[in-house]
Parts: C-alpha cells; sequence; structure tokens
C-alpha cells in the first residue's frame, strides 16, 4: 500500500484544504485521554505489517493507547493503515518523521500522531493542519520553548541517554507545570523512577518494549510489566 507524497484524504476538512476545529479538538482530546490514562507511548521500530495487529491489540489489551510506527521500519504507512484501522480506540502515528510531506504520508495511511527526533517547525506547523497531534524531540530550553510556540502537543526529550534527570528537573522548572515531558532513549524499569521524580510527565519506550522477531504475547507480557511500574500499587 503507498500514497503519493502529499495526498491525503480530504474528510474532515475545509475549503482550503484545512481540517475541522471539530476534528482537530477530537484528536487532541483523544490524545489527551490516553496520556491521562497511560502515558507511555510504544515506539515499535522494526514492526513488520503481517506482525502489526497482532503486537497492536496485545498493547491495548495491556491499556496502551499510543502507539507509534517508525517510518524507518519496515514498508511503515502499510502497518499504521491496519492499526488505525484495527484499533480504533488507539491513537497511532509515526516516529522518525522529519519532513511535510512525510505527515501528509502518515495522514493519508490514517495515523494521527506525529513524533519526530527532533524539532522542526515545519514539519509541527503541518501536522496541526491536519489536525494531529506533533511530538518534536528537543534538548534544549530554546529547543523547547520554540517546539511549544510551534503548536507542539508534548515534548519528546530525546537522546534520553544524554538528558539525565536533573536536566529534566531543571526543564521542568522553567516550563509550564502542564507541558508534558516524555523522555525516549535508555529509559529502564531502573532509571524510570528517577526521571519521574524530576518531572517526566511519561515515557517513549522502544528497545525495552519491543524488538523485530518479538511475538504479540512477549510485547504484551512487556508492556504490562512496564504498566505495572508506572502504577506501583
Amino acid at each position: 500500500m503507498a500514497w503519493p507524497l502529499g495526498h491525503s484524504p480530504a474528510r474532515g476538512r475545509g475549503r482550503r484544504g484545512r481540517v475541522s476545529a471539530s476534528s482537530r479538538n477530537e484528536i487532541s482530546d483523544r490524545f489527551e485521554a490516553a496520556i491521562n490514562a497511560l502515558p507511555l507511548v510504544a515506539i515499535l521500530r522494526g514492526l513488520k505489517p503481517d506482525e502489526a495487529v497482532a503486537v497492536g491489540r496485545a498493547l491495548v489489551d495491556a491499556d496502551w493507547h499510543l502507539i507509534e510506527v517508525p517510518l524507518n521500519s519496515p514498508d511503515p504507512l502499510r502497518s499504521i493503515a491496519s492499526l488505525a484501522q484495527a484499533l480504533p480506540g488507539a491513537l497511532v502515528g509515526a516516529g522518525t518523521v522529519l519532513t511535510p510531506a512525510a505527515v501528509r504520508d502518515v495522514h493519508a495511511a490514517g495515523g494521527r500522531m506525529i513524533v519526530a527526533p527532533n524539532f522542526d517547525a515545519a514539519v509541527v506547523r503541518e501536522s496541526l493542519r491536519l489536525g494531529m497531534v506533533a511530538l518534536p524531540g528537543v534538548m534544549t530550553p530554546s529547543e523547547a520553548f520554540a517546539a511549544l510556540s510551534a503548536g507542539a502537543a508534548a515534548l519528546k526529550l530525546f537522546p534520553a541517554e544524554a538528558i539525565a534527570p536533573a536536566v529534566v528537573k531543571a526543564l521542568r522548572a522553567v516550563l509550564d507545570p502542564a507541558v508534558r515531558l516524555l523522555p525516549v532513549g535508555g529509559i529502564t524499569l531502573a532509571n524510570m523512577a528517577d526521571y519521574r521524580a524530576a518531572g517526566a510527565s511519561g515515557f517513549g519506550l522502544g528497545s525495552s518494549l519491543f524488538k523485530p522477531g518479538m511475538t504479540a504475547d512477549a510485547v504484551g507480557d512487556q508492556a504490562r510489566r512496564w504498566a505495572a511500574a508506572w502504577r506501583p500499587e
């Protein structure tokens, strides 16, 4: 399944190619509901289309509703399309989104969440124009404030291996308390509590959750382990 660059469905759009305010608000509300319920983003790098639905269902069964397929995975748009169709209760999107054209391709595939390793104002603006939520990658206060000004729904702190909990605490001190900070990269069950205590709002989890070749059952087991760690009782 392939889409030409820049193509996306017209449904829900205004006369000039913008989505309606109600469509934008619906996606924002879905993002807020998902992140309030469990602020963990599943990063399924290397996912193959023929395993996408089974893995996605295992995640949803474990109460995960934010699912990202990086664009450097095998045939990622097919996986995104399958997940979006099979899991209407989840917010499915793409990671490693680097250009506005890629944003349009993800939208055409049914994805509604755009995650990037960097902050590019054009990518954020195109995401918002299409009624999607954008989670750009930042490291510094300057990048963080610029991304928020452009309309980011949350900030991906990346790579977290280079952003110690002390840095998260310093960022939290100058940002609005409502800003979502999601460290990504090198997050483990052992260090999650330190980042959370420093002010992390949630996390993006990649290889600690999913590796190519894992069965859906194994992914579900990992997902439940992470969810339990977030909600210790």
